[in-house]
């Protein structure tokens, strides 16, 4: 075959093929995928309420949370952290809750399960607690890193159990905190596939009520001003300076205001 003819045969079969067409909110291949992706959100709401319902009236979680904000409390008082730990898709829950926390001042750090059996067990500290973060609450890493932390060590966990005595990782201690965190249905039924989705978007939410909550115990009505501090960069550090800005210059409007027609001094 000639280097002329290669072009043309190759210019026929791309000729020949049918292009496909964009998918449209009009044809039905388009509607059905935009019903599942509604179906993600519905589901996603559905869970939310169903855990918001949990902690206004079941005696065990709402105690659980109060339990928590107490713990970290006084683990601050104490000089100490809480340290969260979690892996895979609990892991990135775990990471969120602590870059969320330590913007609202509440002292805390991640610890990765496989590098704590490594060497990072000694990031725990005496004055300490540790939270893992767990739909199962059998983890095996995390059951791993409990077996070498101290008893004297508060244990807190989020985890899919409501209540502790069912949640393996606070089975062997009399004193450790549940957070429940379950869903209404497992991710399986909802979507045909275990990919952890409700389950990790209920633990974020569960995480951000336990941070809320405990910043507003530790800084009441500075927890804005505390978050600020904290958080400098980006669109929120540059909006909280314009906001800042703007309040000088209205106190210097209003000075000026106040001053106005009376004499300066020589």
């Amino acid at each position: 075959m000639s280097q002329q003819q290669a072009p043309a045969m190759k210019r026929r079969r791309t000729d020949s093929e049918a292009l496909t067409p964009p998918v449209s909110v009009d044809d039905p291949e388009g509607a059905s995928l935009l019903s599942r992706a509604v179906h993600v959100l519905s589901t996603a709401a559905t869970a939310l309420s169903q855990v918001t319902i949990l902690y206004q009236s079941d005696p065990t979680a709402r105690e659980g949370l109060m339990q928590a904000v107490e713990c970290i409390r006084r683990v601050k008082e104490a000089g100490g952290k809480l340290l969260v730990c979690g892996v895979g898709k609990s892991g990135l829950v775990g990471r969120k809750t602590v870059a969320s926390m330590k913007s609202l001042g509440i002292p805390c750090t991640f610890l990765h399960p496989a590098e704590a059996l490594h060497g990072d067990l000694g990031d725990i500290r005496p004055n300490d607690a540790v939270m893992f973060i767990s739909y199962s609450g059998k983890t095996s890493e995390l059951m791993a890193v409990l077996d070498h932390v101290p008893s004297s060590i508060p244990v807190l966990a989020i985890t899919s159990q409501t209540k502790p005595t069912d949640c393996p990782l606070l089975r062997d201690r009399s004193e450790g905190i549940l957070l429940p965190a379950p869903i209404h249905e497992l991710e399986e039924v909802s979507f045909g596939v275990c990919a952890p989705t409700t389950s990790t978007t209920v633990a974020i939410a569960v995480g951000d009520m336990l941070m809320l909550t405990l910043a507003h115990a530790l800084h009441a009505d500075n927890t804005k001003k505390v978050f600020k501090k904290n958080h400098p960069g980006g669109a929120i550090g540059e909006n909280a300076k314009r906001k800042a800005a703007e309040l000088d210059t209205d106190d210097v409007t209003k000075c000026m205001k106040k001053h106005a027609g009376l004499l300066s001094p020589a």
